[in-house]
């Protein structure tokens, strides 16, 4: 996705205009209507598994009604809604993920595919030499 100068859409800022955008637009305040953004999920969910279903043809009554690109497309809906739930928990949400993702990626992958912030090398200053 890119904007009208043609840089790419910054992820988090995007989620940040979204939760902003959605904030300001919400029918219902309070508990309720973070348990409904939270079942948002489940809708978009929903929504790759009947274009899985339709990219397959697996609706003997309606046959293939749906393509893989648009499977790819209710799969990125899944996950800026993810992203957009939450930052409706944390304004922090880039921090949370990441940390998060360093986690899964250690558990799955083991130590060594993660680089933690405290291993990178330190930015060098102007005019410095290393």
């Amino acid at each position: 996705m890119s904007d009208q100068n043609d840089r790419p859409a910054d992820l988090w800022a995007g989620i940040d205009d979204l939760w902003t955008w959605l904030d300001g637009n919400r029918p219902l305040d309070g508990g309720e209507g973070l348990l409904l953004r939270m079942l948002k999920l489940s809708e978009e969910v929903g929504e790759v598994a009947e274009a899985v279903i339709g990219a397959t043809g697996q609706n003997p009554r309606k046959g293939v009604t749906h393509t893989w690109d648009d499977v790819q497309g209710e799969l990125c809906d899944v996950v800026i809604t993810a992203l957009v739930a939450l930052r409706t928990l944390t304004p922090d949400t880039q921090e949370v993920f990441t940390r998060h993702l360093a986690r899964v990626m250690e558990r799955s992958l083991g130590p060594s595919a993660v680089v933690h912030p405290q291993d990178l090398p330190t930015p060098r200053g102007v005019g410095e030499v290393r």
